[in-house]
This record gives C-alpha cells, structure tokens and sequence, in this order.
C-alpha cells in the first residue's frame, strides 16, 4: 500500500505527487512540475527516500523541476517514449506560453503495462502522444494518477502540439472509464474526483 500527497507547483499549478510505501520509507515524485524547494520540503517531511520520478506526460508545466532533482538525488526520470518530441522542443513549449525556460531532463522509456515502485502505466494518448496514466493502491483504496487527460468535469486540451480529441475520448473511455467507480481520480490539475462521477458528469466524455 502506498501512501499518497498531492499539491500544487510551477506557474501553472500542476499537481505534483509524491507516492511512498511508508514500511520500505521508499518512493517517486510523480509530475514535479516546478518549485524544487517546495518538493523538496515536501520529501523531507514525509521521510522518504525518491527512487525516481514519474511522468504522465511532457509537457513544460510537468517537467519544470526535473532536470534540477535528478542532478540533486541522481535518480532516473521516466516518460513515455513518444513524449520524447516534447522535451526536445521545450523551449518551444515555453516560448509559446511566454515561461521561463525549462532545463532539459534526461529520460528513461516508461513503458505501457509495466509497474514501476507499485504503480502500473497506461497508455492514455490524446492530451499528447505519450501520455500514460498510473494506477495504484493507497491505504484509501484504489487510485489513478490521470495526468491532463482527465479532470474533475473537464478534460485534457488537444489543441497543443501531438493533441487529438477523438484519440483521448477513446483513451479515457478505454482506460479510464473502465475502471471501478470508486476508483480515486487525482488530475493533473485542479481537485480530485472519482471514476464514477466523471462518467456519469463529466460534459466532454461519458461512458458509453
């Protein structure tokens, strides 16, 4: 069972979490999206030791403090491999937004079905080419980690470079849409909600 904390970091409040396994007092940092002394602290108070970082996908506003903690602690970063373009065109991503560049991170693949440190990777294109969802168990019960592909009432923009709403829609009714109601959903910005709740609300994408 892994124990959870979310919060937001970066300009644009991505939700950066960290997931721990509290008897081993190891874990990851999922979207460290900025603030490297805000995750930083974070770490520090939770008394944990990062195995590495996760990401749901590459856009800016979810790598911004990558590059920063691997040089810190020397862990490996993980993104899907067709999110590579976007971290070769940060400086583009962040021209367009008008940020502050963002240092290159170095990745490794994050592959579709594996489970990394207790959390299983899916493939949730759409939002972006690569962008993957993680699944897990808290000691709440179960959990995803959805990325900008699913919000509370809202989803991901496909309007951004690698973006296709017909793609997304199918992905989160594949795999997200497929999973229990009960099922924990934290996004990747903004509040929380659940699988149910969104199929049965959200006005973009309902269960079919």
């Amino acid at each position: 069972m892994l124990e959870l904390d979310a919060f937001p970091v970066g300009p644009i409040g991505c939700n950066c979490v960290l997931a721990w396994d509290p008897a081993t007092k190891l874990g990851v940092i999922v979207d460290p999206g900025g603030d490297l002394g805000k995750i930083r602290i974070a770490v520090e108070a939770r008394g944990f030791k990062v195995q590495a970082l996760i990401h749901t996908h590459g856009h800016f506003d979810h790598v911004g403090a990558t590059r920063e903690l691997q040089d810190l602690w020397g862990i490996p970063a993980f993104l899907h491999p067709d999110d590579n373009v976007l971290i070769d065109r940060l400086d583009m991503q962040t021209g367009l937004f008008g940020m502050p560049t963002v240092l290159k991170p170095r990745m490794t693949p994050l592959e579709a079905g594996s489970k990394l440190f207790g959390l299983t990777v899916r493939h949730t294109p759409g939002h972006s080419p690569g962008s993957c969802i993680l699944l897990g168990e808290s000691s709440e019960g179960s959990f995803v980690l959805a990325g900008d592909t699913l919000f509370q009432n809202g989803v991901g923009r496909t309007d951004v470079l690698g973006g296709s709403h017909e793609t997304m829609v199918a992905s989160i009714r594949k795999e997200l849409y497929s999973l229990p109601d009960d099922t924990y959903v934290i996004p990747g910005h903004g509040p929380s909600t659940t699988i149910g709740d969104e199929a049965l609300h959200n006005p973009f994408v309902r269960r079919v």
